[in-house]
C-alpha cells in the first residue's frame, strides 16, 4: 500500500518550472563531463535521519507523525523499509545507507539483534530485488547505547571494545551481503574529555588494532568494498581522534592503514572542525583518499552538527571542482546525511528536502564542468606557480639544490618580486559561473 498517495514521481521540468515537487536541475540522464549525472551524483537516500528522525530535540519532544509510530519490533522495521523504498522510487534514488540500528530493533542480546538483523536484511532483499535500488554502504551505531559512554574501540573497557568489535563484523556481513560497495567507521565517541583520566596512546593503539581487525575480516569473507572513515571533530567528544582529514591522515600513516581506508567526507563535520567543505574534499584529493561524501550543511552562527540539506550552490559548485578532477565518487556516492527542520513535520517536507539538496548538487555539477572544461581559474594557478618550472624553481622541485645553493642564489638577486593573487578578481569570476544560465 502506498504511504506518499498523493505525490507521482518526480521528474525534471527544467529551470524555470515552478512545481516545487520536480526538478529543475537534476536530470539523470544529463550527459556532464562524458557520463550521466545520476552516474556522478550516485545520490543516497540515509536510513537514519530519513526514516528514524523523529524531530526531538534536547529541549522538546517528536514533532514528527509518521506510521510506523505506534508500531514495534520487527512489525516498525518492515513498514519503515517500504516507505523508505517507495521514496526512493518516487526521487529516482537509486542507492540507501544505513546503520544497523537504523533497520533492525536491537533486541534484549546481541543473539537477537543479529537475529533481527537477518530477518530484516532477508526482507531489504526482497525491496531491492523489486526496485532495484542498491546499498551504498553500511555502517554499525557504536555510540548511541550506555555502554559506549567512554568509546568504543577506544573505551578503557575491553569488553566494550569486543561489543564493538561483534557489531562491526555483522555489520560488514549484512552490508556484503546486501552488494555494499562500501563499509563507514564514524568515530561517534571515539575521543576523549580530559587527559586526567585517559590514556591517550593506549587508546590510539587500540583504535589501530580495531581498523587492522576490519581490513582483515574484510579479506576473510570476500567484501571488496570500499572502506572508509568519516572525520568528525569535537561533537559528541571535545577531543575527536578523527578530527579532519588531516589528523585521520597522520594516523592512518603511523598505524601503516593509509592503503586500507578513505574518507566519507561530511560537509558539516568540516564546518566544525573550522574548515571549509572543499578544504576537507582537497585534502583527500591530493592525497588519493577521496572515498564519499555526506551530502548537508551546517549553521555559521550554530555551534553543533545541525545537519541541514544543502542549498549552497557557492558550496556545491567548489566541491563538485574537486569531485570531477577526482575522476567522480565512484563507488562512493553522495548521501544525504540531513535531516528537515523540527518544523518541518509532514511527509511531504521529505520531498521538498530531498529535491532541495539534489537540485543543489545538479547545478554545483554543471557549473564545476563549466569552469574545468574553460580552464580559466586552472590557467591563472598554473601561471602564478611557473617559476618553479624552470631555472632555481625546477632545480627546488627536482632536489638538486639545498640550503648552500639557495643562498648563493638569494644574494645574486638585486630584489623579490611578487605578483598579485587576484582573490577578488577570481571570486567575481566564479559567481559569473554561477549566475549565467
Amino acid at each position: 500500500m502506498a504511504f506518499f498517495k498523493n505525490i507521482e514521481k518526480v521528474v525534471y521540468e527544467g529551470p524555470d518550472s515552478k512545481n516545487p515537487l520536480a526538478f529543475k536541475y537534476y536530470d539523470p540522464e544529463k550527459i556532464v563531463a562524458g557520463k550521466k549525472m545520476k552516474d556522478h551524483l550516485r545520490f543516497a537516500m540515509s536510513y537514519w535521519h530519513t526514516l528514524t528522525g523523529d524531530g526531538s530535540d534536547p529541549f522538546g519532544d517528536a514533532t514528527m507523525d509518521r506510521p510506523w509510530n505506534e508500531l514495534e519490533g520487527m512489525e516498525k522495521a518492515k513498514l519503515r523499509a517500504d516507505i523508505g523504498f517507495e521514496f526512493m522510487e518516487k526521487l529516482g534514488i537509486e542507492y540507501f545507507c544505513f546503520h544497523d540500528l537504523d533497520i533492525a530493533p536491537e533486541g534484549k542480546n546481541l543473539k537477537e539483534k543479529n537475529e533481527n538483523l537477518d530477518e530484516i536484511v532477508a526482507y531489504i532483499e526482497t525491496l531491492m530485488a523489486k526496485t532495484g535500488i542498491k546499498c551504498l554502504w553500511g555502517t554499525t551505531n557504536a555510540f548511541t547505547k550506555q555502554r559506549f559512554v567512554h568509546g568504543a574501540s577506544t573505551s578503557p573497557n575491553a569488553d566494550v571494545f569486543a561489543v564493538a568489535a561483534s557489531q562491526v563484523k555483522k555489520a560488514m556481513e549484512i552490508t556484503h551481503r546486501l552488494g555494499g560497495v562500501n563499509y563507514v567507521f564514524w568515530g561517534g565517541r571515539e575521543g576523549y574529555e580530559t587527559l586526567l583520566n585517559t590514556d591517550t596512546a593506549l587508546e590510539l593503539d587500540n583504535m589501530a588494532r580495531f581498523l587492522q581487525m576490519a581490513v582483515d575480516y574484510k579479506a576473510k569473507i570476500g567484501f571488496e568494498g570500499q572502506l572508509l572513515i568519516e572525520p568528525k571533530p569535537k561533537e559528541p567528544t571535545k577531543h575527536q581522534y578523527d578530527f579532519d582529514t588531516a589528523t585521520v591522515l597522520s594516523f592512518l600513516q603511523k598505524y601503516n592503514l593509509k592503503d586500507h581506508f578513505k574518507m566519507n567526507i561530511e560537509a558539516n563535520h568540516a564546518t566544525l572542525a573550522m574548515h571549509t567543505f572543499d578544504h576537507e574534499l582537497n585534502m583527500c584529493r591530493i592525497n588519493g583518499v577521496l572515498g564519499s561524501i555526506d551530502a548537508n550543511q551546517g549553521d555559521l552562527l550554530l555551534g553543533w552538527d545541525t545537519d541541514q540539506f544543502p542549498t549552497n550552490i557557492y558550496d556545491a559548485s567548489l566541491a563538485m571542482i574537486e569531485v570531477l578532477k577526482n575522476g567522480g565518487l565512484e563507488p562512493g556516492g553522495l548521501n544525504f546525511d540531513a535531516k528537515v527542520r523540527r518544523g518541518s513535520f509532514e511527509p511531504v517536507d521529505l520531498f521538498y528536502a530531498y529535491i532541495a539538496g539534489m537540485d543543489t548538487f545538479a547545478k554545483g555539477l554543471l557549473i564545476a564542468d563549466k569552469i574545468i572544461e574553460e580552464g580559466e581559474f586552472d590557467k591563472f594557478v598554473e601561471d602564478r606557480y611557473a617559476s618553479y618550472n624552470s631555472g632555481i624553481g625546477k632545480q627546488i622541485v627536482e632536489g638538486q639544490v639545498g640550503f648552500e645553493e639557495l643562498e648563493a642564489y638569494a644574494m645574486s638577486l638585486e630584489e623579490v618580486k611578487n605578483t598579485s593573487g587576484r582573490q577578488e578578481l577570481l571570486e567575481n569570476i566564479f559567481n559569473s559561473y554561477i549566475y549565467s544560465k
